[in-house]
């Protein structure tokens, strides 16, 4: 069917058609960080920049899905006027792009780390080994990634990572020193050059005033350096925010491998 489709059918349609012949293209970008309707807000006027593309937004959470349809006479042209239009799309998003072919964010983090020769390793609380699960679901991450460690306890914590004890008492698991010290426990245990980290609340309960529900803390090591920060992410349940924690951090990882400062 496939060969008769290419050799037999659409030569005669192409025929057929003659000048009255069109050219139908899409481009996916994949973002990160913005709500659908913030996306939406950043991206109007595109339509009024660009008459012959369309704007559509897919969310396919956490991440968004920017697709522009153009079609036209001209395949040149549209090809042209759609390369236009992405650099428009970059320009107004900046750095909540991160794939410009609609790759999903765990083949963009593996193929920097490959281009980089590094290799990450990673200490999860919160996500429960949901950031390693995505990485390992692209072929070749054996060449990148080293170690997961769950470590869901403060004793976990303490034993696997060499977290110190009184940072916990002081602070708890969830803050900003304790996922520093994780992220540089993980690369010391793995002998990786980056750590990552992860302890926060997921719900729907846990949550205090202090650290609310959707509160993440997220670590990140190199060699040389390490920190913690702090995000919220204002949902309930508890699967959407696991996802949106593990995706918050392979993107700091992400922004941290291209060099990109992100306020």
């Amino acid at each position: 069917m496939r060969r008769m489709l290419s050799d037999i059918v659409l030569p005669q349609l192409i025929e057929l058609m003659g000048d009255k012949r069109r050219f139908y293209r899409v481009r996916n970008l994949s973002t990160f960080g913005l709500t659908e309707s913030q996306t939406y807000e950043r991206l109007a006027g595109l339509e009024e920049a660009f008459p012959q593309i369309s704007l559509g937004l897919q969310v396919r959470f956490p991440a968004i899905q920017v697709k522009l349809y153009a079609n036209g006479s001209n395949d040149q042209q549209l090809n042209d006027d759609l390369a236009a239009a992405v650099r428009w799309v970059i320009e107004k998003m900046g750095n909540k792009v991160f794939s410009q072919q609609g790759d999903p964010l765990e083949i963009v983090v593996g193929h920097l780390l490959r281009k980089k020769q590094a290799t990450v390793a990673l200490a999860e609380s919160c996500t429960g080994g949901l950031i390693a699960n995505w990485l390992t679901h692209v072929a070749g991450s054996s060449g990148y990634f080293l170690f997961s460690g769950v470590t869901y306890s403060n004793q976990a914590k303490i034993d696997v990572l060499g977290v110190d004890p009184r940072i916990l008492e002081e602070y708890g698991a969830v803050h900003e020193e304790t996922v520093r010290q994780m992220a540089e426990g993980a690369r010391k245990v793995a002998g990786a050059t980056y750590g990552l980290s992860t302890s926060g609340i997921a719900g729907p309960d846990g949550g205090s005033e202090d650290k609310p529900v959707g509160t993440v803390c997220i670590g990140f090591a190199a060699p040389g350096r390490s920190y913690g920060r702090r995000l919220f992410f204002p949902f309930g349940k508890r699967l959407i925010n696991k996802k949106i924690f593990a995706m918050a951090a392979l993107d700091i990882l992400r922004k941290e491998l291209m060099g990109i400062s992100d306020p």
